[in-house]
């Protein structure tokens, strides 16, 4: 489950779809000491096909769906390609789009820490980034002005940590996701991503201020987390 991940702002994304367009290599991100994160909720800048290429769209991170309290910010590959794909049956055919991210968090499956906030177990979480610093490009689906990362099996670097993993394109496999044939690329088995420990500083992942749900949603209460300061875990 991908419940948070790191923002670019809408020029760099800007950049990022003119790389895509001209077939040009990304440049590496700036080092810059910290970027706001994006949480179920946030809206932010995300790559969508459009009749003269590809643009960069305001889009709010997650869908309401009637049958859940929270909103549903993740979608099974799994799910949407069978025979039930329900709230994803149109998405899935005609919302493919991409998130273009300075990277993603995951929360171990097992591994706790003292939350830096409250001092309880929370779940240690572990940031996946492109290896030479590039943007990291998330496979998604959206439709009436939201859209939910797509998620799949986790490939060898994911799965020591944990059981899902977005579905991370390379800049070659983009016109694959938008076109008909996208289903191939479910399988991320040599997809290489940097993994690090996220450390103990105040600004880091904390269950204080929201609770994630197993099948990637979260509630949208008083507990709710901010969307650029929140945490889920």
């Amino acid at each position: 489950m991908c419940g948070r991940f790191v923002m670019l702002t809408f020029d760099e994304v800007l950049q990022v779809v003119q790389c895509l367009e001209f077939h040009t290599p990304f440049n590496a991100l700036p080092d810059w000491p910290a970027r706001p994160s994006a949480y179920p909720g946030s809206e932010a800048p995300v790559i969508v096909p459009g009749e003269e290429g590809l643009q960069a769209r305001p889009l709010r991170w997650g869908f309401e769906a009637s049958w859940q309290k929270g909103l549903v910010f993740n979608t099974r590959i799994e799910t949407a390609l069978g025979p039930q794909p329900g709230l994803w049956r149109e998405p899935i055919r005609n919302g493919r789009c991409i998130v273009a991210t300075g990277g993603f968090f995951e929360p171990h499956r097992s591994q706790t820490r003292p939350s830096p906030r409250t001092g309880r177990p929370v779940k240690q979480q572990y940031l996946f980034q492109s290896p030479d610093d590039t943007p990291l490009l998330l496979a998604a689906v959206a439709g009436d002005g939201c859209f939910s990362v797509v998620t799949t099996v986790p490939n060898d670097t994911m799965a020591p940590i944990h059981d899902r993993m977005p579905l991370v394109l390379r800049p070659r496999e983009v016109p694959l996701w938008l076109g008909p044939d996208f289903a191939a690329l479910a399988d991320r088995t040599g997809v290489a991503l940097d993994v690090q420990r996220e450390g103990n500083d105040a600004e880091d992942g904390d269950d204080s201020r929201g609770e994630a749900t197993g099948n990637g949603s979260i509630g949208t209460g008083n507990h709710m987390p901010d969307p650029l300061q929140g945490t889920l875990f």
